[in-house]
């Protein structure tokens, strides 16, 4: 893997679709079923996407355009996450606050600071080797 990954804005759109879209889906369709399945994996593979909110935010110069990104992955993760539940159709093993919207607040929220702490975090460690 290339360090540090291209600029989002450089990648090519299916890239960009991909890993702005289709990721947070996924990773929010398999939180899902796994809330339903199994509190311990569900509580796991939710950790995982901590570092795939920093990574995100790690492909754009500086927070502010991390954030963007951020908060786009946190809504539809946090979305699919409930909409696979509903779909799954069983109890879930994990507790889920209430009303169950709050869980797309919470990982917006969460989703806006981990893409701020990575855009910024880049921004950083690429201007410490030009000063240098």
């Amino acid at each position: 893997m290339k360090f540090p990954p291209p600029l989002f804005s450089t990648q090519p759109q299916a890239a960009q679709i991909f890993s702005a879209v289709v990721l947070p889906i996924a990773a929010g369709i398999v939180c899902g079923i796994l809330l339903d399945v199994n509190e311990a994996a569900y509580l796991i593979v939710s950790l995982i996407t901590i570092a795939g909110g920093f990574a995100a935010g790690y492909e754009h110069m500086g927070g502010s355009a991390g954030v963007r990104r951020g908060v786009f992955g946190g809504l539809l993760f946090g979305s699919f996450i409930l909409i696979a539940h509903e779909i799954h159709g069983q109890d879930p093993k994990a507790d889920l606050p209430h009303p169950g919207i709050l869980l797309i607040v919470i990982t917006t929220v969460l989703g806006a600071i981990l893409g701020t702490l990575g855009g910024r975090y880049r921004a950083r460690r690429e201007r410490v080797p030009a000063e240098a």
